[in-house]
């Protein structure tokens, strides 16, 4: 885990939301994963390895929108023969028990896996939810989200007509949204967006009570911004952007609450056991 960067009291409170307020959707890959067999880390594998401009992330930019057409090309980045090569070969060097021979590209029905894993994270994590809750009723901090994220369209089980109207993204003071903006992390520019938001809001909240607590006539600086994400180039970035960071780690949110009690001086344990939420080696529903 990544203490803070520096010792500097935050004004602002910068949260990703999958894998850090809710249930990350890599642990519905990793149960995918399992149950098909395969080396875990394929699918992130392939994403990163299409990155900046594989269907997943120009869905999370908002580029293209959610139709068939984006799951045929998600399928197909997940199906490529000469990085399932590349990744099956780094596989082996780690591990000498693996097969020798490289085993056939395995059939991913990506469709079921992403609607899984937008499903299995609109779960609340049992430790970082109620951190958040604890901090928003504090009044003490801007609470503010910087998420990739993706738009539902009409029809679908997930969608909402006003993206802001849901339980969690009402906690936010700020929220910034991928899909909304055109900027997904880690583009440095996402973060300059979002010290820009939480800037301006505290700025045109400057005469409140929280306001006048907090110091924010004179608005935020980057490393009054601490800033939480489970993935290490999203908080890489982050850095060298200014901001404080905490990295989250899978199934294990409770290390970082402890982290944040020691940035905000809060008690924000909540008291729930901590035992770090294990993938289900039992295996997935997918139909393959």
């Amino acid at each position: 885990m990544s203490p803070v960067s520096s010792n500097t009291k935050p004004k602002v409170l910068l949260f990703d939301i999958g894998g850090v307020c809710v249930i990350s959707p890599f642990q519905s890959i990793l149960d995918y994963e399992l149950s098909l067999g395969i080396p875990p880390g394929w699918v992130n594998y392939s994403l990163s390895k299409t990155a900046p401009n594989g269907f997943w992330h120009r869905l999370e930019r908002g580029n293209i929108p959610m139709d068939a057409s984006f799951f045929d090309g998600f399928n197909r980045d997940l199906h490529d023969p000469a990085r399932w090569k590349a990744f099956y070969q780094a596989q082996q060097a780690k591990n000498q028990t693996l097969p020798k021979e490289i085993p056939p590209l395995p059939k991913l029905d990506g469709h079921w896996l992403f609607n899984d894993m937008m499903k299995s994270a609109r779960a609340p994590d049992p430790w970082m939810f109620p951190a958040l809750k604890a901090l928003k009723a504090s009044g003490k901090f801007i609470i503010a989200a910087l998420s990739n994220t993706v738009i539902f369209p009409p029809g679908h089980e997930l969608y909402q007509e006003n993206f802001l109207d849901d339980p969690l993204r009402s906690q936010f003071d700020v929220f910034v949204s991928s899909a909304h903006i055109g900027l997904r992390k880690p583009d440095p520019r996402i973060y300059q967006y979002a010290l820009e938001k939480v800037d301006e809001f505290a700025r045109a909240n400057a005469d409140t009570a929280r306001g006048q607590a907090g110091g924010w006539s004179s608005g935020v600086k980057a490393n009054e911004i601490t800033f939480m994400d489970d993935i290490g180039e999203n908080l890489k970035a982050a850095k060298q952007a200014g901001f404080q960071t905490i990295k989250v780690p899978l199934g294990k949110a409770y290390e970082a609450v402890e982290e944040l009690e020691k940035v905000t001086g809060l008690s924000l344990d909540g008291g729930h056991p901590k035992i770090p939420i294990k993938p289900n080696f039992k295996g997935s529903k997918a139909k393959i």
